[in-house]
């Protein structure tokens, strides 16, 4: 390689906490090829505009006002115009890791990139926070199966409904193993409008292997044209990085009303 592959990693992090605007492009512009493109697992982004502006977002969401910043882990490797490097998401100060990703980057001869693919590392291992964050990410992507992977394949699934479940929500019925919480998230989906799909998480409270989500979740009933707000409190336990205990308490009468149309 010739380039300084250490050097390239600080730079490729610090360009995603650069809060000027006009630093932020003069460093896009040095680290990328013009016509170059960064892959992530739900998206692509070409050019200098494109990367400009998906950094521009995830600094805002990430970085800005939330004491967090992302650093480059000591493991960056390199040949043949190829690097590979993780990046974490850690508190300013020190801390543990809230997100962790893999970075793979393919080089042109002028040391800028060609194309990259950016990896989300599970949180297998990781801290109680770093996995509600990841799960609450997946959520608001939508994907089922992504969801799914981030369960154990015993799960202790608990919901604030009736043991039975209820004759207007279909998904709402016992679950235990990951291929049903799958099947959970899949039925959700199908039974809304995902373009009318919101929420927040209002605070993520954290002891040991639990954690515990306030907030609220929005939702457009596909076949009735009803919308509801619910607040909800969200309990996850984890082990090894995966969750075993779902537990989620949720205003079940204002669901139960949207889908019936009462």
């Amino acid at each position: 390689m010739n380039i300084d592959i250490e050097e390239f990693a600080d730079r490729y992090a610090a360009v995603w906490n650069e809060a000027d605007p006009v630093a932020r492009r003069s460093a896009v512009a040095a680290l990328w090829a013009e016509d170059g493109i960064e892959f992530t697992e739900s998206a692509e982004h070409r050019g200098h505009d494109e990367i400009e502006a998906r950094i521009a977002a995830a600094h805002a969401e990430f970085v800005r006002g939330t004491g967090l910043v992302f650093r480059p882990a000591d493991d960056v490797t390199g040949h043949h115009g190829a690097v590979a490097f993780t990046t974490h998401l850690v508190p300013v100060d020190g801390g543990e890791s809230t997100w962790t990703g893999r970075v793979c980057a393919v080089l042109g001869a002028d040391g800028r990139i060609r194309s990259e693919h950016q990896f989300t590392v599970p949180a297998i291992g990781g801290s109680t926070r770093a996995g509600a964050e990841e799960f609450l990410r997946r959520l608001a992507e939508g994907d089922p199966d992504r969801i799914a992977d981030l369960f154990a394949e015993e799960v202790d699934w608990v919901l604030d409904w009736p043991s039975g479940g209820h004759p207007a929500v279909p998904w709402i019925r016992p679950r235990s193993t990951r291929a049903e919480v799958a099947d959970h998230f899949r039925a959700l989906a199908d039974f809304h409008l995902p373009e009318e799909a919101a929420g927040s998480a209002s605070r993520v409270l954290v002891d040991g292997a639990d954690a515990v989500v306030l907030g609220d979740i929005r939702q457009t009933v596909r076949a009735t044209r009803r919308s509801y707000t619910a607040l909800c409190a969200l309990h996850l336990t984890f082990a090894d990085g995966l969750i075993t205990r779902y537990a989620v308490y949720e205003d079940s009468l204002s669901i139960a009303e949207a889908l019936g149309g009462s």
